[in-house]
């Protein structure tokens, strides 16, 4: 099945069916995928939705992850990956690109483009990722009000309200912000950066709304599963970077033996093999689509290949 049949396309709008994975009773797992392959790759493995990180679409464009892309360079990889895998996506918006007006563009952007949530966070500008030091914070009521203006904005898209505030103001603080974004209107909550298990555990029983985990590497959480995010009460839990970390260091292990060797004869066994890629992008139901598109033979391959 391809996305160019209409009875292939699902009938209710993303930010419904993003709504209905929340609030089942496992946690949601959403992986992040940076683009239309990745996204394919995730659905095969089992997935049903996904994470779209503004890390990952920025270090895909070669730019650090410092508020520097905008609503339409998102939008770019929000319509490929649901146009392809018409799966609910979760989207980094980031701090909404300005203030009250410039998040509602976005809601309406990000949900006309295929959306099924978006995450708005409390940082200013220049913003930083969530696990690195020194973020500067809105105050609590601006962000508050871009939470207000989401809600006014959105037909179905699920609002995350995401607070990097622990570093600044504390649990209790975090906490307070959180609070106050869920009676501006946020869907869920996701705390950003929360550094041990009791943190995970105290914010789930104060703050009663769904709430989000980040299972990044390299960052300031503990590695911990799904189950045990889903023990502590969380409702969801992303990777948001890691499928492009994966991607980005076999990127540099292919050059460099392009480089040192001068072939590729070597990276073989860990390629996916031209059939394994057809059938992932779904190559021949596009084709059969067409009575008058030849299906297409895949070469032979070479006795020592």
């Amino acid at each position: 099945m391809t996305y160019l049949l209409a009875d292939s396309l699902p009938t209710e709008p993303a930010g419904e069916r993003f709504r209905k994975l929340v609030e089942r009773p496992e946690i949601l797992q959403l992986p992040g995928a940076y683009n239309g392959l990745s996204a394919l790759q995730a659905k095969r493995a089992g997935f049903e939705g996904l994470y779209l990180s503004g890390a990952a679409m920025s270090a895909s464009m070669g730019l650090p992850d410092l508020g520097i892309l905008t609503i339409d360079d998102v939008c770019f990889f929000i319509r490929q990956i649901a146009r392809v895998s018409q799966m609910p996506m979760l989207v980094d918006g980031d701090t909404g690109f300005g203030e009250a007006l410039n998040v509602m563009q976005m809601v309406r952007a990000f949900e006309e483009a295929g959306a099924g949530a978006v995450q708005i966070e409390d940082q200013l500008l220049p913003k930083k990722c969530g696990h690195l030091s020194d973020k500067r914070l809105a105050p609590a009521e601006d962000m508050a009000a871009k939470v207000a203006a989401a809600r006014k904005a959105r037909k179905h898209l699920y609002i995350v309200a995401r607070t990097d505030a622990l570093e600044r103001e504390g649990l209790d603080g975090a906490i307070a912000r959180a609070k106050l974004y869920v009676e501006a209107g946020a869907d869920a909550i996701f705390p950003e950066a929360l550094n041990d298990a009791e943190a995970f555990s105290r914010f789930s029983r104060e703050v009663k709304v769904p709430l989000l985990a980040n299972m990044t590497e390299f960052g300031k959480t503990p590695f911990m599963t799904a189950r045990q995010f889903g023990d502590l009460g969380y409702a969801m839990v992303i990777w948001p970077v890691s499928a492009l970390r994966v991607a980005a260091k076999a990127h540099e292990d292919l050059y460099a033996a392009i480089r040192e060797e001068g072939w590729t004869k070597g990276m073989l066994d860990r390629m996916q093999t031209r059939a394994e890629l057809y059938a992932t992008i779904g190559y021949h139901g596009y084709e059969e689509l067409d009575g008058t598109i030849a299906r297409s033979v895949l070469p032979e391959t070479a006795p020592d290949e």
